[in-house]
């Protein structure tokens, strides 16, 4: 009996993130599993989770990355505690259109302006200041954002010097450093998730530019601040012995409880309209697909077989 084609799902409908460490990743009897030392298997709902965060010590096979590239799964290659990005791979992004417009929005002043003017909204709720440019409110917001850092530092008792780290020495920053860099780790992995399942570019960016997620960065900006960043400040205050194992457990509860999955695409979409421009049409010689795209119950950027 043939099964049915395999079709993502959307964003809204998923659970947030999986991390896996020490196993070998494959495909076996069509399910995707992950296989210990001693070959014991756990399976994975591959296409029921938004991300899969893939640590020091696992091997994935070509088939186990086919099945997750055709459900819309992102697979992340991270460091120990997901804590630093190596690769990651591109299971969405696929429509023309849309790239197309995100790249008129960035490269017109004007409109790269106005864009910049509702994500200051959306994360500060109040208008962003008149006759202020891009540069003068990127300096606003830095501001604002070290502000925030202190008083939140301050509300949970934490002993705050500043954001800083050093990648190549981890374990040398201070226990807060380390829950605000694992907690931003695992919202950059879903919010890159859904960016690729609109359809959207993650390296075009508005407020942050020149980085492969800078797009990425400015849509988890507008979510950092009522999420990740009260969280990590929460866990730090315990003074765990293993915090990022901790910070990535309370990531993954209050992505759930928050269905933060479900707002990210509907706020991206909001942010870019803001613009006051539509999706390019196609243009008049352009020749459409000779064989359709079949209908999907996934997201616009989500690739169909």
């Amino acid at each position: 009996m043939m099964l049915p084609p395999l079709k993502p799902l959307p964003m809204k409908d998923r659970v947030s993130m999986i991390f896996v460490q020490y196993g070998q990743i494959d495909v076996r009897d069509g399910a995707f599993v992950v296989i210990d030392q001693n070959g014991v298997r756990m399976h994975i709902p591959v296409g029921s989770v938004a991300c899969i965060m893939l640590e020091p010590g696992t091997r994935i096979s070509h088939a186990a990355v086919n099945l997750a590239a055709t459900v819309g799964t992102l697979l992340v290659w991270v460091g120990e505690s997901g804590v630093r990005l190596y690769a990651s791979g591109q299971p969405g992004g696929a429509r023309a259109d849309r790239l197309l417009y995100q790249a008129k929005l960035a490269l017109d002043d004007d409109l790269r302006l106005k864009v910049v003017r509702k994500m200051y909204e959306l994360r500060f709720q109040e208008p962003a200041p008149t006759r202020r440019s891009v540069e003068q409110l990127r300096g606003i917001e830095g501001a604002r954002v070290r502000e925030t850092y202190k008083l939140l530092a301050k509300q949970y008792g934490v002993d705050w010097r500043a954001r800083n780290y050093d990648r190549q020495r981890w374990d040398a920053a201070d226990i807060p450093n380390r829950c605000l860099s694992a907690a931003t780790s695992c919202l950059y992995g879903i919010t890159e998730a859904a960016v690729l399942a609109a359809g959207y570019a993650p390296a075009v960016g508005f407020i942050h530019t020149g980085k492969p997620l800078s797009f990425v960065y400015d849509i988890a900006d507008l979510f950092k601040f009522d999420t990740v960043v009260p969280l990590a400040f929460r866990i730090a205050a315990k003074a765990p012995i293993n915090p990022e194992r901790d910070v990535r457990l309370g990531c993954r509860d209050l992505f759930r409880s928050s269905k933060l999955l479900g707002r990210i695409i509907p706020t991206i979409e909001d942010v870019l309209t803001a613009g006051g421009i539509s999706p390019p049409e196609a243009p008049p010689e352009s020749v459409p697909p000779a064989i359709p795209n079949p209908q999907t119950l996934g997201d616009a950027g989500h690739r169909t077989q």
